[in-house]
Order: structure tokens, then C-alpha cells, then sequence
């Protein structure tokens, strides 16, 4: 796998330019070149610069640095959605797939009720619970579990009668261990690809709450937060709109083609 990897060109790259993004957020005090939250209005919407590469704000505030700094939030709770799906929706697929009976039914039918229009379970959620972060990785995760919990299911149920597993039976091996040590490993590689085509979706839909302002909330700098921002001033300063948008778009495109490439890679036929 090690070798498809690096002789897949399209996964090297959108791996590294992930990780870069990440080291960048993660080391945006050292490399954003002024305070995200200063603010000075004399020198409101002032144009590119040397010392303002993307300009300033409407509160005079370094665009560039604002972006650096909002890799944080829109790609770590993006991060941390995921994580908890995947948790939750794994463990509950898993159960679902290898349990027959009523555990698989009560699972799948809860999936049913689950597997709702995302975006009104979504404002539902946040709307009930109030607006902050934790509700909203709490909401998406809430809204997002159910479609895994199936895909997951889907997985095992191809596993769960193959000979290892029956083996594993036959010499009186705990289910715990079947479940973690066959079933999980066995489904790994589609839940990788799931997760890095899904981050993209944690991205757009974090991003969307901040711009309606349901989501992260000023004066953090977030990537759907300034687009929120700007939007105030799209006739008379449309060129706010295009750091944050861009970066999203960007974004988003990258962790869908590293889902593609994980694809073939992780695929036995991937090599090919």
C-alpha cells in the first residue's frame, strides 16, 4: 500500500497540501504578519499591499492574517465533526452488521427516523440546543452518524461470515475481539475514504452556519464567519468575498480528490 501510495500522484499531493494548510493554521501566530483581531478603522478596506497582501476589513483588520487564523476553526472543527461520526457511526454500523436480531433492528430502525434532511436536522439541532461551537459539531455530528452507521453496516455484513470470523468462532474467541480485531480492521480502508470525502462536507456545512450566523461567532476569525462579514459590503466591496471564498472552495476540492485518490490506493486493484 506503502508504494501505491507514493506512486499515486494525486494522493501525495493533496495529502501534503492538507498537511500544509494544517501547519500553517497551526503555526499562525508565527506566520500571520499582524494581529487577527486589531482593528483600525482609518485604515478600513485599504488595497493590496506589501504590508497587506489581501487588504484589510471593514474594521481595518489584516485580511491575510484573519485567514491564517481561521484555518484553526474551519479545518479543526471540520476535524473534530468527522472524528466524533466516525466514532459513533462506526461502533453503532459495526453492532448493526455483526448482531442479528433485535440488536440490528432497533440500530437500523433509529438510522430510519435518522436519515432526515440534513441541513434542517442541522438548524433544528442548533436552534434547540443554542448557538455555539460545541452545538454545532454536536448538531452535525447528530444529523451525520445514521448515513455511516449504514455504510458501515453495509461493510461488515460482507465480513462477518467469512472464514476468519467463523474461525474465530469456532475456538471460542470473544465477540469483542472479532469485532475489533477482524470486523473494524477490515472496514478501515472505506472508512478512511468516507472520512476525507466527508471532510470537505464538515467544511461547507460549518462554514454555511457562520455565514448565517449560527456557527462561529465574531470576532473569531472563521472562513464562513468573514464571508458573513463581507457580504455586507458586496456592492461597494465585492473583493472581500474572494480570500474566504476561495479558500473554502479550495479546500474542499482538495479533501474530495484525496478521497478519489485514497480510493484508488487503498483498492486492491488500485495499483493497477
Amino acid at each position: 500500500m506503502g508504494k501505491r501510495f507514493l506512486h499515486n500522484r494525486a494522493a501525495v499531493v493533496t495529502v501534503a497540501f492538507v498537511l500544509l494548510i494544517a501547519l500553517i493554521g497551526i503555526l499562525a501566530p508565527l506566520l500571520a504578519p499582524h494581529d487577527p483581531y486589531v482593528t483600525d478603522i482609518l485604515n478600513k478596506f485599504a488595497p493590496y499591499s506589501l504590508e497587506y497582501p489581501l487588504g484589510t476589513d471593514h474594521l481595518g483588520r489584516c485580511v491575510l492574517s484573519r485567514l491564517i487564523y481561521g484555518i484553526r476553526p474551519t479545518l479543526g472543527l471540520a476535524l473534530l465533526t468527522m472524528l466524533g461520526t466516525i466514532a459513533l457511526g462506526a461502533l453503532l454500523g459495526v453492532m448493526a452488521g455483526y448482531f442479528r436480531g433485535v440488536v440490528e433492528e432497533v440500530i437500523m430502525r433509529v438510522v430510519d427516523v435518522m436519515l432526515l434532511p440534513s441541513q434542517i436536522m442541522v438548524f433544528a439541532v442548533v436552534g434547540l440546543l443554542g448557538i455555539n461551537v460545541q452545538n454545532v459539531i454536536i448538531a452535525n455530528v447528530f444529523i451525520k452518524w445514521a448515513w455511516y452507521a449504514r455504510m458501515i453496516r453495509t461493510g461488515v455484513m460482507q465480513y462477518r461470515d467469512r472464514n476468519f470470523v467463523q474461525f474465530s468462532r469456532c475456538v471460542g474467541m470473544p465477540e469483542r475481539f472479532i469485532l475489533f480485531r477482524h470486523l473494524l480492521p477490515s472496514i478501515t480502508s472505506d472508512l478512511a475514504v468516507l472520512a476525507s470525502l466527508d471532510v470537505g462536507w464538515a467544511i461547507i456545512n460549518i462554514s454555511t452556519l457562520s455565514f448565517l450566523g449560527l456557527g462561529v461567532q465574531a470576532p473569531t476569525p472563521e472562513w464562513g464567519a468573514m464571508l458573513n462579514e463581507a457580504k455586507d459590503v458586496l456592492t461597494s466591496n465585492p473583493t472581500q468575498m474572494i480570500a474566504p471564498g476561495i479558500a473554502i472552495v479550495v479546500l474542499v476540492c482538495c479533501f474530495n480528490l484525496m478521497g478519489d485518490a485514497l480510493r484508488d490506493v487503498l483498492d486492491p486493484g488500485g495499483g493497477k
